[in-house]
């Protein structure tokens, strides 16, 4: 299918929900098996967890980046085995990053219910209960938000900036008592407030403890090489190879997710679509706000499914229309070089068995193709250049004449992306 370019995004921690991946595990079996993979790895019933738990016990910050990680790994293997698209691109939001990687085959899928399970751990543990909090503000320049945070860290305490969202929204991090301060500051300047119900301050130096735990349990990890290109929070620009995974996903922990700047980078690489995988339509929305130019869909949300997969079934039809004239202008030109070609053949029996007899029979496959719509197949098109071969040898078309006439067919085909052996040579 050819839709364009493709970026599959995956979520982070804030838009688990109890309930999320059920209709998934109820309607494919790949989807159970992924749970019950993580059910094993991490020692109790993570489904029941999600299926049947209460909010509260799957927002911890260890629960919901595995039932994210899970639910969205999921999502991508039921899309993937249903659907041949291609993705130019990956990407995800702080924990959706692991997510990708994980996709895109660079960890395994059970190391990578580990990891984030205890990176999960490592963030909860780094700062104590209450001392941190995180808080979304729109409508205020990040410049403004930037200096804020600067000149409210006073006395051993912080805020930074933690994430960059969309060109009005902006996340910021850090100790309780100074996120308030800044976040009443920028309310008075018309920012528009959102306190994020987050368990601890990512992306913040609150994270320091964090890191170095999180570092030394990926440097006993192995890496793949990826199958598609992956965006880096840290650097907002596709992963160099897989030797860069473990510093990346280190420093991102302590630094800020710049998902304004990845989103920016992808639309400059011509990226049209972005399909989300995993629980809600946070980035999906997200990425509406950063550039209208892509066209985002949520995999979890009903409506959106239903819009991509008729959006799928449409651009595949185009595709094979779009074959099908293409096939159909190679047979074509091959009756058409046919005619054009000089003969230099006088005995009439040989020229009506050579030329004649063969060129009626590929005239037919294109007026079948036109009247009736009768496809036009790879084959028929091999037929058509053995055709020419025959009218060439029938009509004595010297050799030089012949190479030349079969380059700029070969070329012509290229164009049209129609893929022949021309190992056996036509001459």
């Amino acid at each position: 299918m050819d839709m364009g370019k493709v970026a599959f995004v995956f979520p982070g921690q804030g838009s688990q929900y109890v309930g999320m991946g059920k209709a998934l595990c109820e309607e494919h079996d790949i989807a159970v098996k992924l749970f019950e993979e993580a059910n094993s790895v991490l020692g109790f019933d993570l489904m029941k967890l999600v299926f049947e738990g209460s909010i509260d016990e799957l927002t911890e910050t260890e629960h919901a980046q595995a039932a994210i990680l899970t639910h969205s790994v999921a999502a991508f293997q039921v899309f993937m085995k249903e659907h041949k698209v291609e993705p130019a691109y990956l990407l995800g939001h702080s924990l959706g990053e692991i997510t990708a990687l994980t996709c895109a085959g660079a960890i395994a899928f059970q190391d990578a219910v580990r990891l984030v399970y205890q990176r999960g751990r490592f963030m909860q543990e780094a700062a104590a209960k209450g001392v941190g909090a995180m808080a979304s503000i729109q409508q205020v320049d990040r410049g403004l938000i930037e200096q804020e945070c600067e000149r409210a860290s006073v006395g051993g305490k912080i805020a930074v900036v933690s994430n960059y969202n969309s060109p009005h929204q902006t996340v910021i991090s850090g100790h309780r008592d100074i996120v308030a301060n800044i976040c009443k500051t920028l309310e008075e300047a018309g920012g528009i407030i959102v306190p994020l119900q987050v368990s601890a301050p990512f992306h913040s130096p609150l994270m320091d403890r964090a890191v170095s735990k999180f570092r030394e349990v990926l440097s006993k990890q192995s890496f793949d090489d990826m199958k598609w290109p992956v965006l880096s929070n840290v650097t907002a620009t596709p992963y160099t190879g897989r030797d860069a995974i473990a510093g990346n996903l280190a420093k991102q922990m302590v630094s800020a997710v710049r998902w304004q700047d990845s989103i920016e980078f992808i639309q400059k690489q011509r990226v049209t679509w972005a399909i989300e995988f995993g629980p809600g339509k946070v980035l999906r929305n997200l990425i509406q706000k950063c550039t209208p130019s892509i066209r985002a869909f949520s995999y979890d949300i009903t409506a959106d499914r239903k819009s991509l997969e008729q959006e799928i079934r449409k651009s595949h039809e185009e595709d094979v229309n779009l074959r099908q004239k293409n096939l159909a202008a190679a047979v074509e030109r091959c009756m058409t070089v046919a005619v054009c070609t000089k003969n230099y053949n006088s005995n009439n029996e040989e020229y009506h068995e050579g030329v004649i007899v063969p060129y009626r029979t590929i005239k037919q496959v294109l007026h079948a193709y036109e009247q009736d719509g009768t496809p036009i197949t790879i084959e028929k098109v091999n037929e058509a250049l053995q055709m020419l071969k025959s009218v060439f040898s029938t009509k004595r078309t010297p050799t030089p004449e012949q190479a030349f006439r079969f380059d700029l067919i070969r070329k012509e085909m290229e164009d049209l992306e129609i893929c022949l052996d021309w190992k056996e040579s036509l001459i």
